[in-house]
């Protein structure tokens, strides 16, 4: 697996790169206490203990146990919806080239960045009205990408789906399970498993 960091840069075919995190180690710990006990099941010492702190020193960062979900869960949005732009930018001008680049760009998110993903799924619900509200609004943005890519194709007959946002919503979903079962040493490699959701995807938009 490549080792660079955690970050999509502007060069060519980065948004497939998955290195280890640089999350903070404040965010770190965290998300590897949610992943295991669940935000409500982990405390704020536990989180300070993890990362080497007191709990002086993890509230002089994040002055609540919401602040570090809120953190933790924007920055993975973030590095969602940077890779999908770069995927969709790079891809070929025509509606089934973006649509297989953003559809294999949530598939890997989804398997490599597979902790956050989930947490950030599942933990929705213990977020703050104010905070979902935002959380939603950037996983609203990533599946509006699908969206369009979806209406434009079947507006220029690239896809025949009668349901374009139902189907487009359908894939994302699909993608999105991935970091339910997903494991590093499962029987399919990343590449296979691009290569058949791929294909289902291809399917459920009625691409021609």
């Amino acid at each position: 697996m490549d080792t660079r960091e955690d970050s999509v840069s502007g060069d060519v075919g980065s948004w497939r790169d998955y290195g280890p995190t640089d999350l903070p180690k404040p965010l770190a710990a965290a998300l590897e206490a949610f992943a295991e006990r669940g935000y409500d099941g982990t405390s704020i010492r536990e989180v300070a203990s993890r990362s080497g702190l007191s709990v002086p020193g993890l509230y002089h960062h994040y002055p609540s146990k919401q602040a570090l979900l809120v953190s933790l869960t924007t920055t993975v949005l973030h590095d969602l919806l940077a890779r999908s732009r770069q995927a969709i930018a790079e891809a070929g001008p025509t509606p089934s080239e973006k649509f297989d680049a953003v559809v294999e760009s949530l598939l890997r998110f989804h398997m490599f960045r597979r902790d956050q993903a989930f947490v950030a799924s599942t933990e929705m619900r213990s977020m703050e009205p104010e905070a979902r509200r935002a959380f939603v609004a950037l996983r609203d943005e990533q599946q509006r990408m699908i969206d369009e890519i979806v209406e434009a194709g079947v507006a220029d007959g690239t896809f025949s789906t009668p349901y374009p946002k139902d189907a487009s919503r359908a894939v994302t979903t699909m993608c999105v399970a991935v970091a339910s079962w997903y494991r590093p040493d499962g029987s399919l490699s990343p590449d296979e498993i691009v290569h058949r959701y791929l294909q289902v995807a291809r399917n459920a938009v009625g691409a021609r």
